[in-house]
């Protein structure tokens, strides 16, 4: 904005365009991001959030050893937190006019995560930490792309962001715990 420029468009000229293409809900004419990518981005941020649900939750139910019950209650903990994130993620998809890509047959191939079984408690416990770490890098991109364009999903991604990054931190920390389960 220049400085003679008024910091918010005047009061009438608000009201007629809130009263345009009002099929567009919360996208007004004052959104600047191209909502298209937005949305692509949002999907794959959303697949990666169903497969580290359904990673970890396989891992809850496979957690083997002694050390084992300790270890699983935090994968079906950070399970529930990203189906959480995925739920997010669609709302934000539909509000910008779009739809949430939940198809299985996709799923896997948009995901900046992998699906990794693992063999050991540790073997689970390095791919979650893996997963994590994918997901901090490409959420970190996602908020640097969307930049001040859309600050609402920038700020979702934000928050997701630093969950990821105290899931990575727990993983490390049990991994440090638990360096050398033996396989179930």
């Amino acid at each position: 904005m220049s400085d003679n420029q008024p910091f918010l468009t005047d009061i009438k000229t608000l009201r007629e365009r809130a009263r345009k293409h009002i099929d567009d809900g919360a996208v007004t004419a004052g959104y600047d991001a191209d909502r298209a990518t937005v949305i692509k981005l949002l999907n794959d941020a959303l697949a990666t959030e169903i497969v580290c649900v359904l990673r970890y939750r396989r891992h809850y139910f496979m957690a083997k050893g002694p050390n084992s019950k300790g270890v699983a209650d935090e994968f079906l903990a950070h399970s529930n937190e990203e189906q959480g994130h995925a739920d997010q993620i669609s709302e934000r998809i539909v509000q910008l006019g779009g739809e949430p890509d939940l198809s299985p047959d996709s799923l896997v191939s948009r995901s900046h995560a992998e699906y990794v079984e693992g063999s050991s408690l540790s073997d689970m416990i390095k791919e979650n930490l893996i997963a994590e770490r994918i997901a901090i890098d490409t959420y970190r991109e996602i908020v640097h792309y969307i930049g001040e364009k859309d600050p609402t999903s920038r700020r979702l991604m934000e928050s997701i962001l630093a969950v990821e990054e105290e899931h990575a931190d727990e993983m490390l920390d049990l991994l440090a715990a638990n360096p050398d389960e033996k396989p179930h």
